[in-house]
């Protein structure tokens, strides 16, 4: 059983002197990420190094699930971690290592060493010849290949001595909590859980905001979005999910405007009310899942007319995404299968027939004054009474 995980990261190395707190946040979110398995682990850094420790026994699988959803990390090293030796003490761990890991001793292999500490009697060359000499004498049927190896034995030297030689890859990105915080509108499709994901891979702290017509659209419905909330969350970590009655505004906008404008309209009312939860949350942006062209409220003209509502920032990850890109991430990340029950959200419940596709801004005020004797107080009463769940 491995004591110990090393938390690799890439990005992360090049942000100079800012380097320690995208670090911290890393060591943060893994440590969240671990507390709710079992080992009691101890997320700690060390020059450059992030170590995952378990101070009781834990199930492996879990443990690899829980930092695989980590944004920031781009490799898992399950190893061990010896206190600082001599040569002979360092070879027999290593035959040890290699006895207990590898069931079938017929493979190729080559030993990288690292010598960060460089008082070690030995250099790293002289390492790696050596070790690999005590391998080839203990396990006959084992070979060098230091071109295409099977095994690459990774040991470094450190104020401990790390030996590992399993790296699983993590997820990458950058630390959640890094780069702010933005609002997604989630809807019950596969392109809005997908873009929250892209979003929180660079950092961004996510939010997220459902329009929910009851009786339109049923409790299944809410709950498809709630369960899509909670598989986002498992990598972009707790977030509050703000679930607005919109029924009495889609009917509005139904009896006073023209059906083909309906889609662009609500669009824009959503818009309105994402970001006054937006700003009530202290987020800096949107993040929508509109890719061009994909309908008709998503051509160049329709997003300039959504966008013309904002004084925010929106951000459109899938944007220039082809639909099958889109299903190939929501299937990497557990969002698809959810995503495509059936179960309609109020967008395509109110859908129009021949909706408009290159909507002029000024026809839209136009019809949008048709609104203004009630509006104000529906949209004052739909974030008044919209419901708060906290997705942990």
């Amino acid at each position: 059983m491995f004591q110990s995980f090393l938390i690799k990261y890439a990005e992360i190395g090049i942000k100079g002197k800012n380097r320690y707190l995208f670090e911290d946040a890393l060591v943060d979110n893994a440590q969240r990420a671990l507390d709710n398995i079992d080992g009691n682990f101890k997320v700690t850094k060390e020059y450059g190094r992030i170590y995952a420790t378990a101070e009781t026994s834990y199930e492996y699988e879990e443990v690899m699930d829980a930092l695989s959803h980590v944004f920031g990390i781009v490799g898992i090293c399950p190893m061990i971690q010896i206190e600082d030796c001599g040569f002979d003490d360092l070879a027999e761990n290593m035959i040890r290592y290699i006895e207990e890991n590898y069931g079938e001793k017929n493979f190729t292999f080559k030993v990288m060493a690292r010598r960060a500490r460089k008082n070690y009697p030995m250099d790293s060359m002289e390492i790696n010849a050596e070790l690999g000499g005590r391998i080839l004498d203990a396990f006959p049927n084992i070979k060098v290949d230091v071109h295409h190896p099977d095994v690459v034995f990774h040991i470094e030297i450190r104020n401990h001595i790390n030996i590992y030689s399993k790296i699983v890859p993590g997820p990458g990105g950058m630390p959640v909590g890094t780069a702010g915080k933005a609002m997604l509108l989630l809807s019950g499709g596969i392109d809005s859980p997908v873009a929250g994901y892209m979003t929180a891979k660079r950092g961004v702290v996510v939010d997220a905001v459902y329009f929910h017509a009851p009786p339109y659209t049923s409790e299944r419905a809410k709950q498809k979005v709630v369960d899509l909330a909670k598989i986002v969350s498992k990598y972009s970590g707790p977030m509050n999910l703000y679930v607005v009655n919109f029924t009495e505004i889609q009917m509005y906008i139904y009896d006073k405007c023209p059906h083909d404008e309906l889609t662009i309209i609500m669009r824009r009312y959503m818009m309105r009310i994402a970001e006054y939860f937006a700003r009530k949350e202290g987020a800096q942006g949107l993040i929508t899942g509109e890719s061009i062209g994909q309908v008709a409220s998503q051509t160049m003209q329709s997003l300039a007319a959504t966008n013309e509502v904002c004084t925010m920032p929106v951000f459109r990850p899938v944007i220039a995404f082809d639909k099958q890109e889109i299903v190939d991430i929501a299937l990497k990340i557990g969002t698809y299968d959810t995503s495509i029950l059936p179960y309609e959200d109020c967008c395509t419940t109110f859908v129009a027939k021949h909706p408009v596709t290159k909507p002029n801004i000024n026809i839209i005020k136009k019809s949008e004054t048709h609104l203004e004797e009630e509006i104000d107080r529906m949209f004052q009463k739909a974030v008044e009474t919209a419901e708060r769940i906290a997705i942990e």
